[in-house]
């Protein structure tokens, strides 16, 4: 289905329903003042009339009046989540147009240090990662992240290719799961506060005393109870019952209130997880991944059902901040006391999973996000990962945060390793955006992602990149020493004969021109003689002219520019050869310099 179609089918739909919802909030509103009114009018006229016949009615619309307030509370969350429905699709409609803004950027992951992150704007305002992210919750932006900072293996990335395949053509069921999710952000502390409670040592049901006093005490003042109404057991003796009760209960909401204010903030986050969850549980899948992290998911007991009965016992537990229910239930069933005893079974049993629930739910909205991608751009392929290095081959390659109406695509061919290919070209042709379009396809690639291309073939490696070097002032270090440490990164990897594919954008920059072509052609030979993959960009053409040196390793190509008077235009396609094109005069002369 066309994407543009789907979203505003969805928005007209969605904006009819949420009307109606709006309408039906504000009968019940109504039904709900008539109803308090009909009870007064009861208790006014027929009160002399009858007693009895004003209690049975007015019971009635009580329970009516109930009935009503659980309507509309379904209702009013019915209302919520169409309302993030419609949000989600007029998202993807601006997505559609090239304006993803509204997206977590992942500014949060931006590492100091990368072998391609910051070269390739993976993170940060208008990265890949802001393009990609359709994830609602901290873990899920997370695991998202990891995979766009790392690649995985061959066998992962088919894996996720497929299931990515299977999400993509179940877009309504992904935007219910994304609405659910937006409902309340499960954050990354939520999984930390209950990752250290399932750490801590039991209070309670470690001692086996405490599983049959949790029966018995109960017992015991209830009966006591029962026998100071029947007027058998004196009253004095019965206070003296109340007072070591509450002398009991006392001490353990000590105890339990620490535990209790740990645990609360975390209901709504479990409330989510559980609903989330339990549209995974019961929608079926076919794909291997899919299919394996859903029977993860139905055991013996869906995990839903078990995170609701975690978030039910913190419910009940709630109570103790109601003082007029908190004193009986605790003198009389020791309330606190059975809710902790619950819990710490409940931990018992779950200790290991929890973590496992999270990481499933967090890996469900990466995939997901993937899926929406390749939703919006069908025309994008997945990649055929060969064993053979090295070897990249791709047709249509574009570069994907560029909108598809301006996008020039190119195309890229090394079929061996110790093939070095070299990009020359004027100022602003487009050489390295060229050089970002291989690297994000192939970080997008490795992480199991449908990329920008016709057709992409690479084998697998690890990418490393050079081209957007800074000083670093905490640091003392220069921008020049800055890339040489990065230089450092790729000789000592080919050294060691590490699978990796390397992309180099005017390098040596910070030097004078001797020094800079001296070591980048002593660069290039030790890349030749290594047999590593690389792609260096470059405004030095002498670089280029050691295709004569080595006519078996050297690939030389271009970028260059059309000159009309002037003015200059750019038609961004990649050639073959080396560019005798200079801009940099034209472009002088505009600012202003009196170039001769």
């Amino acid at each position: 289905m066309d994407a543009q179609f789907f979203y505003e089918s969805n928005v007209n739909a969605l904006k009819n329903t949420l009307q109606k919802l709006q309408k039906k909030q504000s009968f019940f509103g109504i039904i709900r003042l008539g109803n308090i009114l009909a009870i007064a009018i009861l208790f006014y006229v027929l009160w002399s009339v009858s007693v009895f016949l004003v209690c049975s009615l007015s019971i009635v619309l009580v329970v009516v009046f109930v009935l009503l307030i659980h309507k509309d509370l379904a209702n009013r969350a019915l209302i919520k989540h169409t309302q993030q429905l419609l949000t989600i699709n007029e998202n993807e409609l601006l997505a559609l147009q090239g304006n993803f803004t509204q997206y977590n950027n992942g500014f949060e992951f931006i590492p100091k240090t990368h072998f391609y992150a910051n070269d390739m704007d993976v993170f940060g305002a208008a990265s890949l990662f802001q393009f990609l992210n359709r994830t609602t919750s901290e873990p899920g932006a997370k695991i998202l992240a990891s995979w766009l900072s790392a690649p995985t293996t061959t066998e992962i990335i088919m894996q996720r290719q497929v299931a990515v395949k299977e999400l993509a053509t179940k877009m309504p069921w992904v935007q219910q799961l994304q609405a659910t999710g937006k409902e309340t952000s499960i954050k990354n502390d939520t999984i930390s506060q209950l990752k250290s409670w399932l750490q801590q040592p039991f209070l309670f049901i470690q001692f086996k005393h405490w599983h049959w006093l949790r029966w018995l005490l109960p017992a015991i003042i209830c009966s006591a109870t029962t026998l100071y109404i029947a007027d058998v057991l004196p009253e004095k003796t019965w206070y003296i019952f109340l007072f070591v009760y509450a002398v009991i209960g006392f001490q353990i909401n000590k105890v339990v209130a620490p535990l209790h204010n740990q645990l609360s903030a975390l209901v709504n986050d479990l409330d989510v997880l559980s609903n989330s969850i339990a549209q995974i549980e019961n929608h079926q899948f076919t794909s291997p991944l899919l299919t394996y992290l859903h029977s993860q998911l139905k055991q013996q007991q869906t995990v839903s059902t078990h995170i609701k009965k975690l978030k039910k016992i913190l419910d009940r537990l709630d109570l103790r901040y109601n003082i007029v229910i908190a004193i009986p239930l605790n003198i009389l069933l020791l309330w606190n006391l059975q809710q902790v005893l619950n819990l710490e079974k409940w931990k018992k049993q779950h200790n290991n999973d929890v973590e496992k629930w999270f990481s499933i739910l967090a890996e469900f909205e990466a995939l997901n996000s993937f899926a929406n991608i390749l939703f919006n751009n069908p025309k994008w392929c997945f990649a055929t990962i060969t064993a053979k290095h090295f070897n990249i081959d791709a047709t249509a390659l574009g570069h994907p945060l560029i909108q598809q109406s301006k996008r020039v695509n190119n195309e890229i061919h090394i079929n061996n390793a110790g093939e070095i290919m070299i990009v020359t070209g004027s100022n602003m042709a487009g050489k390295s955006t060229y050089l970002r379009s291989i690297g994000i396809n192939t970080i997008l690639t490795m992480a199991g992602a449908p990329c920008c291309a016709s057709s992409f073939t690479i084998s697998p490696v690890q990418l490393i990149s050079s081209m957007r070097i800074a000083d670093n002032l905490e640091e003392s270090t220069s921008t020049f020493y800055a890339e040489l440490k990065k230089l450092q990164t790729v000789i000592e990897k080919i050294n060691a004969g590490e699978k990796i594919f390397i992309l180099l954008d005017e390098i040596l920059r910070g030097t004078n021109s001797l020094d800079r072509h001296t070591g980048s052609a002593a660069l290039v030979k030790q890349l030749i003689k290594k047999k590593a993959a690389a792609i260096l960009a470059t405004h030095d053409v002498e670089l280029a002219a050691m295709q004569t040196q080595y006519p078996n390793n050297i690939l030389n190509y271009h970028f260059d520019a059309q000159v009309s008077g002037e003015e200059l235009y750019f038609d961004y396609k990649l050639k073959d050869g080396v560019c005798t094109n200079i801009n940099a005069s034209i472009l002088m002369k505009k600012i202003g310099l009196e170039v001769g």
